[in-house]
């Protein structure tokens, strides 16, 4: 198993921390969709409906647009694995 650097990203965050910071996320935007949707129309189904399809194509938005920035290597530091 490789070593990164003391000053890596990955030593900071732990996996149990991202899986729980991400699923805290989606709850969050789910919940600021289905209310904004609901003051706009007043209505339940279509806030709900609107949350649903919403998660769906935002989730795999976000799944793209990070693999893409993965790539680009700008704003990267590249520390030396010990």
């Amino acid at each position: 198993m490789e070593k990164l650097s003391i000053q890596s990203h990955h030593l900071e965050e732990t996996l149990l921390r991202s899986i729980v910071k991400t699923v805290t996320y989606r709850v969050f935007i789910l919940t600021l969709d289905f209310t904004t949707v609901y003051l706009i129309t007043g209505k339940v189904n279509i806030a709900f409906g609107f949350m649903i399809i919403s998660n769906i194509y935002t989730t795999i938005g976000y799944f793209f647009h990070e693999r893409i920035w993965d790539k680009i290597k700008w704003g990267k530091n590249i520390y030396k694995k010990i």
